[in-house]
């Protein structure tokens, strides 16, 4: 079974970047986040309980975009992949991290990295 939680378009304000005045001066990161685990128990129980609770997922998030500082995009989405895969029975995550203001000549909407961890050995 292949089941799947996602949390869209998370925005934090963080201070991450390769450059000293991108960690100084900070800006608006935007994060998905796919959690893959079996579902099965929560979609017959209806009980938070059995599922992953989003707003752990969120708040993990939260406290490592906004209270920890990365040059790495790469590293930032390890560390938030790292965390979730603590979480009772998640098997596999993606992290996708969009950052809208980056350094460089020319046009861009943005950069993004994309992480993905798992626990299957």
């Amino acid at each position: 079974m292949r089941d799947k939680i996602t949390l869209s378009n998370m925005m934090f304000y963080g201070f991450h970047g390769v450059y000293e005045y991108e960690r100084e001066q900070g800006q608006k990161f935007y994060l998905d986040v796919d959690i893959f685990t079996d579902l099965q128990k929560a979609g017959n129980s209806d009980l938070v309980k059995d599922t992953i609770d989003y707003t752990t997922v969120y708040g993990r998030v939260k406290e490592l975009v906004e209270n920890h500082r990365f040059s790495l995009l790469e590293a930032l989405g390890a560390h938030i992949g790292d965390s979730i895969l603590q979480l009772t029975n998640v098997s596999d995550v993606t992290v996708r991290i969009r950052k809208p203001a980056v350094p460089m000549r020319g046009q861009i909407d943005c950069v993004e990295v994309q992480i993905t961890r798992s626990n299957k050995k």
